[in-house]
């Protein structure tokens, strides 16, 4: 398992974008520097220890706005925390505790037994199957644009770009890169930059015309700037050699677990269906449009196919 398979999407540097907490979560949520867990042990015995103890130890990457710590309350938020900590409740566990490691230990971590579970927003690939449990898809990310306000060139997927012969930013190694190029976007017409600021820098300098990544990363960096003056085009699926292309997270959970994971999908799936979720992710910048395919499973996901 290498460092790039452990990255958000395989290619992309993670954004480095800021989010808000979310109000009103049915169970508290709090930071600590190590988990103490220790836990290593079967399903049953991890939900069983987390009911008994009042809490369940989950590891985040402080990538916002997937799972991370708010500066201002010091308290672990974001997307994947907030729906774990509704799930949890559910399932009899009250709190929710977090310890904050790089992206690319997550998965080691919690097979170390640092930590329970992984609430980061990690994408669903073949290769991180075969280290962990996946839970049903939790989201998915279609690719969008950060545009000038009011997008007066129209620019709303990559035929546009090509077609008006704009340049576009992409933050170095994206996979959104290999979608463009796919796409017949000329390589000539790509920019690419370190990190989401210097890519909103580049769209509001005129030095492109767009900033390319996904719709969830694009709409919390413009909610941080509301001055810039720019905004985000509904998220697109690239169509890459007949098929649709999207990123898809869910949760992660050791191999051994699977009656704790059953449990979790039922309620998450329900979450979907309800409406729960999409109201405790929409503080994130989720939308209806991040609901995962109804048809898409975590089997063909990790098989890759």
């Amino acid at each position: 398992m290498t460092k790039s398979d452990m990255t958000r999407r395989g290619f992309l540097v993670r954004a480095s974008v800021l989010g808000s907490a979310a109000a009103g979560a049915p169970a508290l949520l709090s930071a600590c520097s190590s988990s103490g867990s220790g836990s290593g042990g079967t399903s049953s015995s991890v939900l069983s220890k987390a009911k008994k103890q009042g809490y369940i130890s989950v590891g985040v990457a402080g990538e916002i706005p997937y799972g991370y710590v708010d500066k201002t309350t010091g308290k672990v938020t974001g997307e994947a925390p907030v729906v774990a900590a509704a799930i949890f409740s559910k399932l009899g566990v009250p709190k929710l505790k977090a310890q904050t490691v790089s992206f690319d230990s997550l998965i080691q971590g919690m097979n170390a037994g640092d930590f329970d579970m992984v609430c980061a927003g990690m994408d669903i690939l073949p290769a991180r199957c075969q280290h962990a449990t996946f839970s049903v898809p939790d989201y998915q990310a279609p690719v969008a644009f950060l545009v000038p306000a009011g997008n007066p060139k129209g620019v709303k997927n990559f035929a546009d770009v090509k077609r008006t012969g704009v340049k576009i930013a992409a933050e170095t190694g994206a996979v959104e890169i290999t979608y463009a190029t796919s796409s017949g976007v000329p390589s000539s017409q790509i920019t690419t930059y370190t990190s989401p600021d210097e890519m909103l820098s580049a769209v509001t300098t005129g030095r492109v015309y767009a900033a390319m990544l996904t719709d969830i990363s694009l709409k919390s960096l413009a909610k941080q700037n509301p001055g810039a003056h720019v905004e985000v085009t509904p998220g697109f699926k690239p169509v890459i050699n007949g098929k649709p292309q999207a990123e898809i997270g869910g949760f992660v959970f050791r191999k051994n677990e699977t009656s704790l994971v059953s449990q979790f999908n039922a309620q998450l799936e329900k979450m979907h269906s309800d409406g729960e979720w999409l109201k405790l992710v929409q503080p994130f910048g989720f939308t209806k449009e991040n609901l995962p395919p109804a048809n898409l499973t975590t089997k063909e996901l990790c098989s890759g196919k």
